[in-house]
């Protein structure tokens, strides 16, 4: 984790969300319905979109706590000490006796796609009133950073409790799901992607939408900013004054899981440090490409000197992000699209 000395003092980050193992097969290619293909390597690792945005948001400098549950099983144990070890504070990471800890099923193909089963495990037992106790880590200027691999009334509470104590609410609206208009009016920033923004923005399914219509869709439905994620072209950013296309980082992916949650922990970050929106959104991008140059999700989550050295030293930002770092080697091939 980074020292306090690489990093300037930031607001607190609580994220509200779920916890797995994830047991991960590379394969040539993802299989076809009924057909089995022969895998090369297997590894395990820590999963889960809350835990992984936490990690990710702790390696880029954040000051992050996390509340979730956890099985009374020996994966919540290794699950719970990974997230301590990492200076996550876990005192709102409640244990289920009798329950099994989440667990994901992953794929990787050799262009670095993946396809994910999840059984939520105790992920499901995260009820509305542990959710809301966020409350009592937040305050005004601080960030809440949920998604939606909890129950939907969790989330909800969560976002109702941060908003009463000013702090704001950025929500990863995935898996995709229909979400209440009281939500999304609690949303600080969106980050859906493509086809998440066109669901929530009530487009048909299966039709040609643009990214400024779906995105003036939820500005629609009372969000405060849409931050569209593109993958390796980076994201669209839409506020009631700006329109956007933030580029990405041009490199080579090896596994793309867990960059998702990578570019939303890295993006709490920047807003709990008070970044212009655009910035915050160039960082994140820069940390969502190292991660996918490696292996897994917490795993892949860069540190911030191995961000800072990606973003570059020409962005305009504040001073503090803008301090000199050391090269990292897992960026050294990577280079700023066009």
């Amino acid at each position: 984790m980074i020292q306090s000395d690489d990093a300037p003092h930031s607001a607190r980050i609580v994220v509200v969300g779920s916890a797995n193992t994830d047991m991960v097969v590379r394969v040539t290619c993802l299989p076809r319905p009924g057909e089995t293909v022969l895998g090369g390597t297997f590894f395990t690792a820590r999963g889960g979109k809350g835990a992984n945005q936490a990690v990710a948001a702790a390696r880029a400098g954040g000051s992050v706590a996390l509340i979730a549950c956890l099985g009374g099983d020996a994966l919540g144990d290794e699950t719970l000490a990974a997230l301590a070890a990492e200076g996550i504070d876990v005192s709102g990471v409640r244990r289920m006796a009798g329950t099994p800890s989440g667990v994901a099923l992953i794929l990787v193909d050799q262009r670095g796609e993946n396809s994910i089963a999840v059984a939520p495990g105790a992920n499901a037992s995260l009820a509305p009133e542990h959710a809301a106790s966020c409350a009592e880590l937040l305050s005004p200027g601080d960030v809440l950073l949920a998604q939606l691999e909890t129950p939907l009334d969790s989330v909800l509470a969560a976002a109702r409790a941060a908003s009463r104590a000013g702090a704001r609410v950025l929500l990863n609206p995935a898996p995709a799901r229909d979400l209440p208009d009281e939500l999304l009016a609690l949303v600080s920033v969106l980050t859906p992607n493509e086809s998440e923004a066109a669901r929530l923005g009530g487009m048909p399914a299966g039709a040609e939408h643009g990214l400024e219509e779906a995105a003036t869709a939820l500005l629609e439905r009372g969000v405060g900013a849409v931050v569209i994620t593109l993958g390796a072209a980076g994201a669209y950013l839409a506020t009631p004054e700006l329109r956007e296309t933030i580029p990405g980082y041009r490199v080579e992916a090896r596994d793309t899981t867990g960059a998702g949650d990578v570019f939303n922990g890295a993006l709490a970050v920047g807003l709990a440090e008070q970044m212009p929106l655009a910035d915050a959104v160039r960082f994140a991008n820069a940390a969502a490409a190292i991660s996918v140059t490696r292996d897994g999700a917490q795993p892949a989550a860069p540190h911030r000197a191995q961000i800072l050295e990606l973003f570059g030293g020409s962005q305009t930002r504040s001073s503090e992000v803008g301090r000199a770092t050391q090269p990292s080697p897992s960026a050294e091939h990577a280079e700023r699209d066009a």
